[in-house]
């Protein structure tokens, strides 16, 4: 039975008191390098220590937990690739309920066998559609043939009221906090969160990011009401919605003050940074609300900040195409197609004259296998600094080495690169 329940206020309060014993009251971290940096005072609210490793159990548990033992008998049905199922799966094992996990097939199996973990015996996957447009169609019309309950990853009162208790945990750690970074994607932690900390500190900033590739509560904001985006970049997979909630966008729209966007290339820097100077595991939406400091640096100058770390479910294979994206953001790596000079050493040439000292070839191949040694060839080049990129470019125009530089080309970037 499919249903969503409205009622005019959020118990933030109870909703912690469900949950006491089942999330983790997880850290806020003051963080140094980062407050010297945005000369302010940064803490990181590490929902990566959840025990599903993300902040969505406390939502799929507080709704779970509210259903009436009809309810409760029928079975609950999620659709999810990502931390929604974790938090599901852990919600059914711990309430003893059956469930069932709709999954996309192109579900790296890393996702389901965390999934099926933490179900413990508790949950069924099913695997179906390309998409998870198509996953969610499946998974809606058998909640209904089942006359099951639909739990969904945002848009209810009872999932917004479980995200909220983030925000319970922040200020009973920082009763002083001053302006809190909150990462969107279909709106439930930052209308959760947001509504309980402006209840209790109406003059708090409450600041959203979204990745560039997925604008949805950016552009309903313009519009007045939730739309539904054509195409999204899904690489910041844990914030990467098409639309946003109704519920989630009634609540976010009154209370935030501002919702910035984030290029993927940024999110990438920033969870290298995480790793390397912090020691600090996060997944790409994990990473927005950090990597949006340097947008709200002027806003944030000498307050006490809360930066929520969503999560930390990053699939390790990940890590070579997050490395990728970052340099390509910082200008430190560039693709070209170069056209060698029909004459003899022209290799030898490009190597010894036109790459600087500190320029590394990562990657060449000739582009047409019968003119190796003369024929166009596809080059990467890894930069040391940003600002020896426009010499690079000179020295080939200098040795006539004819190129298309391939960042600059979307189409041809994502076919050969």
């Amino acid at each position: 039975m499919m249903e969503t329940v409205t009622k005019p206020l959020l118990d933030f309060e109870a909703a912690s008191l469900r949950l006491k014993n089942v999330v983790r009251h997880t850290p806020l971290e003051y963080n140094q390098r980062l407050s010297d940096r945005y000369n302010c005072e940064v803490y990181l609210k590490r929902e990566d220590l959840q025990v599903v490793r993300s902040y969505k159990l406390r939502g799929a548990f507080n709704m779970i937990s509210q259903l009436d033992a009809d309810q409760i008998s029928r079975g609950v049905v999620c659709a999810s690739a990502g931390n929604h199922a974790q938090g599901f799966a852990y919600s059914c094992k711990k309430l003893g309920i059956q469930g069932v996990v709709f999954m996309p097939e192109i579900t790296p199996n890393q996702k389901v066998s965390q999934t099926e973990m933490f179900g413990n015996g508790h949950i069924r996957i099913i695997l179906t559609g390309d998409t998870f447009d198509d996953c969610l169609q499946e998974a809606l019309a058998y909640t209904e043939a089942n006359e099951m309950t639909f739990i969904p990853p945002f848009d209810d009162y009872r999932i917004i009221e479980g995200q909220g208790t983030v925000g319970v945990e922040i200020l009973q750690d920082l009763p002083a906090i001053e302006a809190i970074i909150m990462p969107i994607g279909g709106g439930g932690l930052a209308s959760g969160t947001g509504t309980y900390l402006k209840q209790r500190v109406p003059d708090i900033l409450l600041l959203g990011v979204e990745p560039e590739g997925a604008p949805s509560m950016v552009e309903a904001l313009k519009q007045g009401h939730p739309v539904t985006l054509n195409k999204i970049n899904r690489f910041v997979d844990g914030a990467a919605v098409k639309r946003v909630g109704q519920l989630t966008y009634d609540l976010a729209s009154q209370i935030l003050d501002d919702v910035q966007l984030v290029p993927e290339g940024k999110v990438c820097t920033t969870i290298l940074k995480l790793y390397n100077e912090d020691a600090i595991v996060v997944e790409p939406a994990g990473a927005l609300s950090v990597a949006a400091l340097d947008i709200y640096k002027d806003q944030i100058k000498g307050k006490k900040v809360v930066c929520i770390i969503s999560g930390g479910n990053n699939d390790i294979d990940r890590m070579q195409e997050i490395k990728e994206k970052s340099l390509l953001y910082e200008g430190l790596k560039h693709y070209f197609i170069v056209t060698f000079p029909q004459r003899p050493g022209a290799l030898k040439l490009f190597v010894n004259n036109v790459l600087g000292p500190h320029d590394d070839i990562t990657r060449f191949e000739f582009i047409k296998k019968t003119e190796r040694e003369s024929g166009p060839a596809l080059v990467g080049i890894e930069l040391r600094s940003a600002d020896d990129y426009p010499g690079l470019l000179q020295r080939m125009a200098e040795h006539n080495f004819e190129i298309k530089v391939v960042n600059e080309d979307p189409a041809l970037f994502g076919y050969l690169v």
